[in-house]
């Protein structure tokens, strides 16, 4: 018989006639299994690669900063660090050597009501301007981006028209400033700028404010100048906090695809302390004594709100004045999720409430 392989007859009939047709399927079955390699390594690489990142990030734990810390994501992009008038009123850019060889960008905003003032004021009078009584916000952001970013230049428009000094740094590592980023040179950066102010603010009360990641510095730099000082900062604003930086990142939603695999814990979450980050917020509030505020929004979808007030309970239950500990939630319906507490226009209200009672 003439040909070789697989077959199919394929019969055809009418009224009048009826006929067979031999038809080869060799080449289907051969274009079968010439794209099968491709389906099976085109469903295996996301497996490979799914599998192959907990190993990775325990083998290299470095790898973790990178994915913390998201400081190359210098957004938003071609920004003039140096003239942030152009985003915000009353601003000024100054730049602070924190250690040798390491300088930090900051922008510093006025009180709204000393705008008019300001116009034209070169970075003397702005430093004057400190020692006026208002208080001093000491801002750090969270992740990613610089101090540029939306909801942090409405932060700095917030406060500012509610007539608080604000001082905005990018920590070494992110926007302009120089230096690698670190959990213990985050709290270096922090104290040298608070040193910076009180040298120039008189008797001005200075805040320690922190946003997300920051939030973990803010408390870190608290507890350092409380614990080698004997000073005291005179309140701690938390805003969207986390406990403590491995709990942060059993909760992020960029985790959730690895929670269920084996070791998730010991892979990745142990990592972060090989890796040389704590952040240990809910260890720092237990030894603190200044008045201390915790921000958060219900609809976080980043940092949920059982990771604030588990830090709030931490605080209440160690500090001997419960008085000075608040939490303050805000409801869903005001869509605020985890970055735009400060686009509400009763932030203003309430921390000068809390702060007045303290």
């Amino acid at each position: 018989m003439p040909g070789s392989g697989p077959h199919l007859w394929l019969c055809l009939s009418s009224q009048d006639s009826g006929c067979c047709h031999r038809v080869s399927v060799a080449p289907y079955c051969r274009a079968q299994r010439s794209w099968l390699p491709g389906l099976r390594t085109l469903l295996l690489a996301p497996l490979l690669t799914y599998a192959s990142v907990p190993f990775l990030v325990r083998l290299f734990p470095s790898l973790l900063t990178k994915f913390v810390y998201l400081n190359f994501l210098a957004f938003p992009f071609f920004v003039d660090f140096r003239r942030p008038e152009l985003l915000v009123n009353n601003t000024i850019s100054l730049y602070l050597t924190t250690e040798p060889g390491v300088t930090v960008g900051i922008w510093h905003t006025v009180p709204g009501s000393r705008g008019a003032e300001a116009q034209g004021k070169d970075q003397r009078w702005y430093e004057e301007a400190l020692g006026d009584a208002h208080p001093v916000i000491i801002y750090l952001h969270g992740n990613g981006g610089t101090r540029a970013a939306s909801h942090r230049v409405q932060f700095l428009k917030t406060m500012g028209a509610a007539d608080f000094h604000i001082l905005a740094l990018d920590y070494r590592g992110y926007g302009d400033s120089t230096g690698h980023p670190s959990e213990s040179g985050f709290t270096t950066d922090v104290l040298a700028l608070y040193d910076w102010v009180k040298a120039r603010s008189g008797n001005s009360r200075i805040l320690f404010w922190g946003h997300s990641l920051g939030t973990g510095v803010a408390t870190n730099a608290a507890r350092k100048l409380q614990e080698e000082r004997g000073v005291q900062v005179d309140a701690v604003v938390l805003e969207s906090p986390y406990t403590n930086i491995r709990d942060a990142a059993a909760n992020i939603p960029i985790t959730k695809i690895y929670r269920q695999f084996p070791g998730f814990e010991s892979l990745i979450l142990d990592s972060m302390a090989r890796a040389g980050m704590f952040f240990r917020s809910d260890e720092n509030v237990k030894v603190l004594g200044c008045p201390l505020l915790i921000l958060h929004a219900e609809d976080d979808g980043v940092l949920p709100p059982k990771l604030g007030r588990k830090l709030y309970e931490t605080a209440l239950k160690a500090y001997r004045d419960k008085s000075k500990v608040k939490f303050i939630t805000f409801p869903e319906k005001l869509g605020l999720g985890h970055d735009y507490i400060s686009f509400n226009p009763e932030l203003p209200a309430l921390v000068k409430d809390f702060l007045n009672k303290k």
